[in-house]
């Protein structure tokens, strides 16, 4: 049997190995091609007399990350062109029949009347996973990385190859809800309690493990297959399904306000496929998955959460001409919280790190802060005392700047005070190697004005982090008139370092996130201004798909914080460029309250000490209110549009201004950056599915009602004109849905 994908040997007892090793991958990826070539393999093996049973494992150190999306994205493009060709029925009939194919294969697995067993060697996530699920017996090598799941529902979809029938038969109910609706991975230990996988073997023992279980009588019959088979937390009509379902829609209902169509589709796919035969039951589950695939969440999340974020993970801005970079050693001038954060994810990337501070004792308590995260990631088990260790002895904690004279990289990240950064800059700059880069983590502060106190305007960028360091996947690079191309490829490279995305932006005050995130803030106090209540503010904010209200992401970024940002505008370019209104608010809670946001435990909330209960919104804030509306007077959707459509009409303005001239990097950046409700696909993809002439009407009816905030730039209007998207216009693949 020879195959591209697959390497199939049969040994004397009769026992197949199926070695999965796609050519020029480092990871495999379950494409069409593999599928077909698996069912292939189980046809011939199952009409082969001479096979006793089938091992299936992988020649790479990891099984299979799962299905490739990408297959399925041109899935979706193929519907929506049979579609317009041949009619909803036909289009359906054909998506239908191409998304269950795998899962066909999957249970062919199953009925085979030969057994199989996954040797799972390492990573085995999505498609992979749900092709140990098929097999009759499961072993896996014990290696801490390895990491098993079913991530599908992050990207807008769930498992569609029986992923929602086998886990609720293996795995007691509620568990396996939290498997399927989290999407969280899981390591070996936890799995074999689980009972998803049946045994833990060591490495170099795992195929003959596998190969002794199929000799020792290996039965190939699933338990959900045979007459008396019970699923483990009982039937759905049993008192404990009874109390878990509705238990269950109203979590659903909390954490997703019914804005994931995907999570909803899982629990009617278990609900429906527990009280039927398991055929039946993946025919559910495939009608299900067709309909998720053809939704316009789940081709929004596929294309930034998958396609846009791993193009531009791969280097899509980078320099091409600049030969790869590595930061060995890095300086951080400035290391208070988010400084000493970055230089904790530094250090645990393997990087030297300097951690300079004005007093000797702040610097040691940067670096303090390091081992303090790396003794709860210890708690956790998601870290070793051995990698706490090492990354502690990769960090010198000083005030002498003669120490970056060996560093690669230098980031500032003190105060935002332009003062503050020149003088630290004339401080550094005698100091620094040739061809050393440097960077500026500022938030809101031009980079072009920044670089005018540096020598060398080409060695100088822009490295905009963003809080709380250690979880943000997201880091702004940010280029000056000046920046030069090894700087950025420098800056690039770093951040891909530290395993984060970088997007590539154009010099502005505020850059791309914090533009956009600012409208979100600033629309909350809009609202409070107006009178809406604060519970109603926060509520809204989150049923339109934003984590946290902007009451709360206020106090998280600090009031001060904003209030100093304020009069930094206001001093460069005049009173016009803020909101005197929200200045007075900000001046009111700082100045003369003293709430200064989380980090004094007291702003829009008051915050009760570590472990003592939940923050809750503070008694006085009526009390700032000028008037005060009535909630069942007020329209929720409009509330809802109001926080979306203010920072999409922002994130058009940057493009309009050439602070963002890739709308992946927008889409990519406003849900990585600031949470952007993700089932929209981001700040642009949210205007192009709802149709760019649909969305400037709607700015031209919020901005008659509540001002030119929501006024629709001229690209916008222009684009709406001629029926163009972002991603249309900009040249890069869509479909369009019927």
């Amino acid at each position: 049997m020879v195959f591209k994908n697959f390497k199939v040997e049969i040994d004397t007892d009769g026992i197949a190995l199926v070695t999965l090793d796609i050519p020029g991958n480092s990871m495999n990826v379950l494409s069409e091609i593999t599928a077909a070539e698996l069912e292939e393999i189980v046809k011939q093996t199952s009409a082969d007399t001479t096979v006793k049973g089938v091992v299936i494992t992988s020649s790479k150190k990891a099984l299979s990350a799962g299905a490739d999306l990408a297959m399925l994205e041109s899935m979706s493009r193929a519907y929506a062109q049979l579609y317009k060709e041949k009619g909803e029925v036909a289009a359906n009939q054909r998506l239908f029949d191409q998304s269950r194919r795998f899962s066909l294969t999957l249970r062919a697995i199953e009925t085979s009347g030969k057994p199989w067993i996954a040797a799972i060697n390492g990573l085995a996530l999505g498609g992979g996973f749900e092709l140990t699920l098929c097999c009759h017996y499961r072993v896996a090598a014990d290696n801490p990385m390895t990491r098993l799941g079913l991530p599908e529902i992050k990207v807008g979809l769930f498992p569609g190859a029986g992923g929602t029938q086998r886990v609720p038969r293996i795995v007691a109910l509620q568990d396996a809800m939290q498997i399927l609706l989290k999407g969280e991975a899981m390591d070996v230990a936890r799995a074999k309690a689980l009972r998803l996988i049946d045994a833990v073997v060591p490495p170099t023992e795992l195929i003959k493990a596998a190969k002794d279980w199929i000799k020792g009588g290996g039965k190939a019959v699933m338990p959900w297959d045979e007459r008396e088979f019970k699923p483990p937390g009982g039937s759905v009509f049993s008192k404990a399904g009874m109390m878990l379902f509705p238990t269950l829609n109203a979590t659903y209902r909390r954490d997703t306000y019914d804005n994931h169509p995907a999570a909803r589709a899982v629990m009617s796919c278990v609900y429906e496929g527990l009280q039927l035969p398991m055929d039946a039951a993946l025919r559910v589950e495939s009608r299900y998955f067709a309909q998720i695939l053809r939704s316009k969440e789940a081709h929004a999340m596929i294309r930034s959460l998958f396609l846009s974020k791993r193009e531009l993970n791969k280097g899509t801005r980078r320099p091409q001409n600049v030969p790869p970079t590595k930061v060995r050693k890095l300086a951080l001038i400035g290391a208070g919280f988010v400084g000493s954060s970055i230089g904790f994810v530094s250090a645990r990337a393997g990087i030297e790190v300097v951690l300079i501070n004005r007093h000797q004792e702040s610097a040691d308590k940067a670096k303090a802060h390091a081992k303090a995260v790396f003794d709860e990631l210890i708690k956790k088990g998601s870290a070793k005392e051995s990698d706490r260790d090492e990354a502690l002895a990769r960090m010198i904690a000083t005030v002498d700047y003669a120490m970056i004279n060996d560093c690669d990289l230098i980031i500032e990240s003190v105060f935002e005070d332009r003062k503050a950064k020149f003088e630290t800059y004339a401080k550094a700059q005698p100091f620094l190697k040739e061809g050393a880069i440097f960077a500026s983590n500022t938030s809101t502060l031009p980079i072009n004005s920044l670089a005018e106190e540096f020598t060398d305007p080409t060695k100088f960028i822009g490295i905009h982090f963003f809080s709380p360091v250690e979880k943000m996947m997201l880091v702004e690079v940010v280029l000056g008139k000046n920046t030069g191309e090894v700087a950025l490829a420098t800056a690039f490279d770093y951040v891909r370092q530290l395993g984060k995305t970088p997007i590539v932006v154009n010099d502005s005050r505020g850059f791309f996130a914090n533009r956009c995130v600012a409208r979100f803030i600033s629309e909350g106090k809009e609202m409070f201004l107006e009178g809406v209540r604060p519970a109603m503010i926060e509520n809204c904010a989150k049923m339109a798909g934003m984590p946290v209200g902007p009451l709360s992401l206020s106090d998280e970024t600090a009031l001060d914080l904003r209030l100093t940002i304020m009069k930094a505008t206001e001093a460069d370019l005049g009173p016009h460029a803020i909101d005197q209104t929200d200045k007075e608010l900000m001046t009111e809670l700082v100045e003369k309250k003293g709430r200064l946001g989380r980090k004094n435990r007291k702003g829009f909330y008051d915050y009760p000490e570590k472990g003592k209960g939940k923050k809750s919104l503070w008694g006085g804030l009526a009390d700032l209110q000028p008037k005060h509306l009535e909630p069942d007077m007020l329209d929720v959707e409009e509330l809802k549009q109001r926080f979306l459509v203010v920072q999409a009409v922002e994130a058009a303005r940057t493009v309009e201004d050439h602070v963002i001239t890739d709308p992946r990097e927008a889409d990519v950046g406003s849900i990585l950056g600031f949470g952007f409700a993700p089932f929209t696909g981001g700040a642009l993809s949210y205007i192009d599915f709802m149709g760019t002439k649909e969305f400037v009407e709607l700015c031209h009816k919020l901005a008659a009602k509540y001002g030119p905030r929501f006024a629709a730039p001229k690209l916008l209007e222009e684009m709406a004109k001629h029926g163009q998207t972002f991603y249309g216009r900009f040249g890069y693949k869509e479909r369009a849905l019927p």
